[in-house]
């Protein structure tokens, strides 16, 4: 039994992302990766271990930074509460 594929009158038949990946039950073998597409370039340099660490140090004290701000401004709240609000 073929299954039945919808027309759309704006599709030219270009595939912007290949879906068939290894893994997922949909997968088949049989089709092979065209030469030229998007997966088959580069991805870009491999980081060195220092500039790993970097990367990961400083978003590390983006976290922190962003912690400290939610806690400084939990606390100004429940001193205004106390102090201002609830006398």
């Amino acid at each position: 039994m073929e299954r039945e594929t919808a027309n759309y009158d704006d599709d030219d038949g270009r595939v912007i992302c290949n879906m068939n990946v290894e893994g997922m039950p949909w997968y088949n073998r049989r089709i092979r990766s065209q030469k030229g597409t998007a997966s088959d370039q580069p991805k870009g340099e491999q980081l060195t271990p220092a500039e790993a660490r970097l990367y990961t140090w400083y978003s590390i004290l983006a976290g922190l930074l962003v912690a400290l701000v939610f806690s400084g401004v939990w606390v100004l709240f429940i001193l205004f509460c106390t102090e201002v609000w609830f006398k």
